[in-house]
């Protein structure tokens, strides 16, 4: 390190330290409060709040931090209690009585509460350490390292833990060999195209100054949050890489593109990008290396087309997000005509691990073509929705059970949806294929931001293709053809399947308007839109066939192939349920006081089959309809009023 640079880290890693002594040492008493979104939804705030006043009531001297999300985000709201005599402990499930009761039992009395610590018992009653947490022994945490541990409003807090090391060692070498060290690394773009991070910057670095580097935080794939969750949990990460980034580049001026419906990350993004210029990290003289730059985020207004960088960067430009032709690609012509570096928030956030720890520790874990770690959001029909970071190569197998906990309410796997919208849908026998750029590819799904999507048994896959083309084609800029008509005509395709109305030409025509939508775009939105239609077509071909010459729907989600029917040998008379239940009142009583659904009101809402009891289990699913017995009229049907 140079010495301006070292002297200027030192003294902010001293002041931080001092500053922030009670929350590093391991003797205080400290209630870490999860409130990312996450938690904040579940009611961690309410519980923040009731830590404070049940410190106070009882008169200890403890501090309560917020923290961010520790990616179990099943288990909200969460707090991890750290006083002496016991291991950091982290419960689960909370609410602000349970607060009260955990202050007086373990914070006053040195008594953990068993039945809400997260993990469980482990040998001896030993509160569980957390490396030992539910799928923490699978993961490799290095960007979820500080998440659910560091305050993300405390800029003093992240140095103290290590945030801006990279970036000290990083001022204090040649740019050149900063590109060769990530080059090392293996490090590949994670938004989903897997570029070579030390390509892209190479090749910006070819044409002259000013250049630009953005961020892409517009993260819109349904299902997936884990842009969103990182950055509540950890900017100055985000921050430090973008630093590093700029200063390899060259460039002076960045941009971070988050959507505006993240109001809780961009605060925090906000808050720290004051923060690190307030102490010199940003600003003209960045940590006194004498090199400058500027930070500012930019909100995105919800188009998901503005995730392809071409179209970012023209919505940066006040202009409609629109995807441009290329080549020139970007890092030569991009953000106001100038070469311009654009990655995503994990790409960036892994540059300051990179930094601090070597290329060799980097690319000590994960495959040969694909290094390092991926960050996963899993979401859909899985025991523990959250966040995971696994090392590439890990099988989507692993992932999904060991890690993930598996399909919940006893429920059968059917798929995964992995890759955004516009990934692929891959059945059990594919679950061994291993995580990475290339393997997933093959699958015929891709790696995209790391959104997964789990289906079960009650998941139509027709349906499925139909909802994600729906969702794509809805996104759609239309400034290609193809896309804007191809994927409109693919949509009334599936619908009419869906809908009963489909015929096996049906099928010719997706697979062929599939590979013309796919050669005819300009952008990957209109490339890769076809991949679920033509993953569950490969995979789940027979679902098709049922709904086109059965008039069937497998799963009984599709609304006209099936109706809800109760089963009069099941239906307890003096239960009335069911009828409560119904909000368009389809349900009535027969001259046998057995309950019976009007086919001709019932807007199939599932509250009938939810409400239920378990015991009688009398309102089942029909499908095809032509199994469905003949309807019996009301006990009032034709008579007329008054």
């Amino acid at each position: 390190m140079s010495d301006p640079v070292t002297q200027r880290y030192e003294a902010l890693r001293a002041a931080a330290d001092e500053a922030c002594e009670p929350l590093i040492d391991p003797d205080a008493i400290l209630v870490r409060v999860g409130t990312a979104t996450c938690g904040r939804s579940a009611g961690a705030l309410e519980l923040e709040t009731a830590f404070r006043e049940s410190l106070d009531k009882h008169d200890i001297a403890g501090r309560v931090l917020q923290v961010g999300c520790m990616g179990h985000c099943y288990a909200e709201p969460m707090a991890t209690l750290t006083s002496p005599g016991l291991p950091p402990t982290v419960y689960h499930h909370l609410n602000p009585f349970l607060a009260e009761s955990l202050v007086k039992s373990h914070l006053r009395d040195t008594t953990p509460i068993y039945d809400f610590v997260l993990g469980g018992l482990e040998e001896h009653d030993l509160v569980p350490a957390l490396d030992y947490l539910p799928r923490y022994g699978m993961e490799h945490r290095r960007l979820l390292a500080r998440c659910g541990i560091v305050d993300p409003w405390s800029i003093q807090h992240a140095i103290a833990m290590g945030s801006y090391e990279g970036l000290a060692r990083a001022l204090c070498r040649p740019a050149d060999d900063i590109v060769h060290e990530v080059e090392r690394a293996g490090l590949r773009g994670m938004g989903g195209a897997g570029f070579p991070m030390w390509r892209k910057w190479a090749m910006a670095r070819k044409f002259e100054a000013p250049r630009y580097l953005i961020c892409n935080a517009d993260e819109g794939d349904p299902g997936a949050f884990m842009d969103r969750t990182f950055i509540e949990s950890d900017p100055h990460a985000l921050i430090e890489g973008m630093i590093i980034a700029a200063y390899v580049i060259g460039a002076d001026q960045g941009f971070i593109y988050v959507r505006a419906e993240y109001p809780l990350a961009v605060r925090v993004l906000e808050n720290a990008i004051a923060q690190a210029r307030e102490l010199g990290l940003l600003g003209p003289n960045v940590m006194g290396s004498g090199r400058g730059f500027e930070l500012e985020i930019m909100q995105g207004a919800g188009a998901f087309v503005c995730g392809e960088s071409s179209a970012l960067m023209a919505s940066i430009e006040g202009h409609r997000g629109m995807p441009r032709v290329r080549p020139p690609r970007s890092a030569e012509v991009g953000l106001f005509g100038r070469p311009t570096v654009l990655n995503n928030v994990k790409t960036l956030s892994s540059l300051p691990y990179l930094l601090r720890e070597g290329a060799e520790a980097f690319s000590a874990v994960g495959t040969e073509r694909s290094k390092g770690t991926a960050v996963f959001a899993l979401a859909g029909k899985t025991a523990n929705a959250g966040l995971v970071e696994v090392p590439m190569g890990t099988t989507l197998r692993d992932l999904i059970f060991t890690i993930g906990g598996g399909i919940p309410n006893g429920k059968t796997f059917k798929a995964v949806q992995i890759g955004g919208p516009s990934g692929g849908c891959l059945p059990d026998d594919q679950l061994d294929v291993a995580i990475d750029f290339d393997a997933l590819d093959e699958a015929g799904a891709m790696m995209g931001s790391g959104g997964m999507v789990l289906l079960d048994e009650d998941n139509c896959m027709v349906e499925t293709a139909r909802f994600f083309l729906e969702f794509t084609q809805r996104e759609s800029c239309g400034k290609c053809t193809f896309c804007r008509i191809g994927t409109k005509h693919m949509l009334d395709l599936l619908t009419d399947i869906v809908e009963g109305r489909g015929t096996p030409e049906h099928l010719d025509k997706l697979v062929t308007l599939s590979e013309d939508v796919e050669a005819g775009s300009l952008c990957n939105l209109g490339k890769t839109a076809p991949n679920p239609v033509l993953t569950t077509l490969k995979y789940f071909r027979d679902e098709y066939e049922a709904h086109i010459n059965e008039s069937r729907c497998p799963s009984c989600e599709c609304n006209e192939l099936f109706a809800y029917y109760i089963v009069p040998e099941k239906c307890a008379r003096a239960c009335d349920a069911c009828v409560g239940s119904c909000p368009v009142e389809a349900i009535f009583t027969n001259r046998k006081r057995l309950k019976v659904i009007d086919q001709d009101l019932c807007v199939k809402c599932n509250a009938c089959l939810t409400a239920c009891p378990p015991d009688y289990d009398a309102v089942v699913k029909i499908s095809p309809l032509a199994d469905l017995p003949p309807q019996e009229p009301r006990p009032d049907a034709g008579k007329g009023g008054e």
